[in-house]
């Protein structure tokens, strides 16, 4: 790194944190109306923070929230990296649980808390902070850099896809960086470089036009409550290996190396499992608890719901019973492809006492880049410069839609680099960020822009 750039970096830590905690006052809560200005305010301040550096810079209406992008192409010939994040929060609820309010920030214990201080305000800075250590410090950059900064990414990012289609041209890069993923631990540094895809679908079986009398009608008609729980009870056989036909066809599996790296990553299953309180581990026999999270594809059940539910007894056969279900894909399954397998499933397996509803709601592909792409490389070393740590390579069972956007509109992509920790309490009461990865993030971001410039 040139030691103009670190000095500055040095220079200017308690100002990067004061501005950070001054957006985080700001409470962009993207799925409630009431937040509107709130969202319009947070959006003028990562324009401002730009504008500041002279790049050039929008705010990009949508039929949402707005998108803020910002550019400098000072460098040509040099890679072109494209940096994604969102300003958008999730709402702070439970108040009450909050030891300090959400939208004042708060200082413990080396730790920030506060709605949105690590996911994903807090990551998404240190990239803003790098850029401007470079351009303050040097009046350049490496490599050439684009930002889009998103407003709805906490609500489904319902108007990206649109908006990348459209920018297409504006967003060319060469790679794309995200920093809103975590690292495996305290003191280990991580490049996630696999998503799990995702589909979601809702399954609606009817009975009777009305509930009835179930010492009446009951054995006569078919009971959609029984139904369905027969019907879910048949997604999975005693080995805990998904039963949709064709479920595992394009399935890719890990290869030898990738297992004997997961394996040699410090993992306490007892306490684990102590922090979520189950009693056992579960899930497809022949794999370890992180192959079956990070790397295996999965069928769940996320809510089922049908007839009385309320306090005592109601002696009924329920009109209908509703189930949602969400399959968690891996590297080569088609999303459109799982979804018309379930589908099919249920269908042929279904009562012909009651009437089956499918309806879908979002999907998207899984996501692997190489763990010998040179990217990583660069962000290897990146990271050992910012963190003084070798970096680990770890797999997310989550889903980042629009890292499969990146690739499948623009044709890039995506270095998943987390500066926070899992036990950041993303979307809970009390999240906070740790400030030491925080400014540690800024300065392996700072180092990213020079390693990606030695590819060129």
């Amino acid at each position: 790194m040139e030691p103009a750039v670190s000095a500055y970096l040095d220079q200017h830590r308690d100002r990067f944190l004061d501005e950070l905690m001054e957006l985080l006052r700001i409470p962009s809560v993207s799925a409630d109306p009431a937040f509107l200005p709130a969202m319009k305010q947070a959006s003028e301040f990562v324009r401002d923070q730009f504008a500041k550096l002279g790049m050039k810079t929008e705010i990009v209406p949508t039929a949402g929230h707005p998108i803020v992008t910002a550019e400098w192409l000072g460098r040509p010939g040099a890679k072109t990296v494209l940096v994604y994040g969102h300003y958008d929060v999730q709402p702070p609820d439970p108040l009450n649980l909050w030891t300090t309010p959400p939208f004042e920030p708060t200082l413990r214990e080396g730790k920030l808390f506060a709605r949105g201080s690590s996911d994903d305000k807090g990551q998404f800075f240190t990239h803003v902070k790098s850029v401007e250590a470079w351009l303050k410090a040097t009046g350049s950059l490496p490599v050439n850099v684009k930002f889009v900064i998103e407003g709805e990414e906490e609500v489904g990012s319902v108007h990206l896809d649109q908006f990348l289609e459209e920018r297409k041209s504006q967003l060319a890069s060469d790679v794309a960086v995200i920093s809103d993923t975590a690292q495996y631990a305290p003191g280990m540094p991580a490049i996630t470089y696999g998503l799990r895809g995702i589909i979601a679908c809702e399954v609606i079986l009817r009975g009777p036009k009305k509930d009835l009398h179930s010492g009446v009608f009951g054995g006569s008609v078919a009971n959609p409550v029984n139904a369905l729980c027969q019907l879910v009870g048949q997604l999975h056989d005693d080995q805990g290996r998904v039963q949709i036909p064709g479920f595992y066809d394009d399935v890719t599996p890990l290869t030898a190396a990738e297992r004997q790296q997961f394996a040699a990553l410090p993992f306490d299953e007892p306490a684990y499992l102590k922090e979520l309180g189950s009693p056992a581990a579960w899930g497809e026999t022949g794999y370890t608890t992180l192959e079956r999270r990070w790397a295996r594809p999965t069928c769940d059940v996320n809510g089922m719901y049908g007839g009385y539910t309320g306090v005592g007894p109601k002696t009924i056969v329920p009109a209908q019973a509703t189930a949602k279900i969400t399959c968690r894909l891996v590297p080569k399954q088609d999303p459109q492809k799982i979804t018309a397998a379930l589908e099919q499933f249920l269908r042929s397996r279904c009562s012909s006492g009651v009437t089956l509803e499918f309806q879908t709601f979002h999907g998207a592909g899984a996501f692997l880049l190489s763990p010998t792409s040179p990217y990583i490389a660069a962000a290897r070393a990146a990271i050992r410069e910012g963190f003084g740590a070798e970096p680990v390579l770890i797999r997310e069972g989550g889903s980042i839609p629009v890292v499969n956007a990146f690739q499948q509109v623009l044709g890039v992509d995506t270095l998943l680099l987390g500066w926070g920790q899992n036990t950041d309490n993303l979307h809970s009461p009390d999240e906070h960020f740790t400030v030491d990865d925080f400014h540690r993030g800024i300065r392996a971001s700072t180092a990213l822009w020079s390693e990606l410039a030695k590819l060129a």
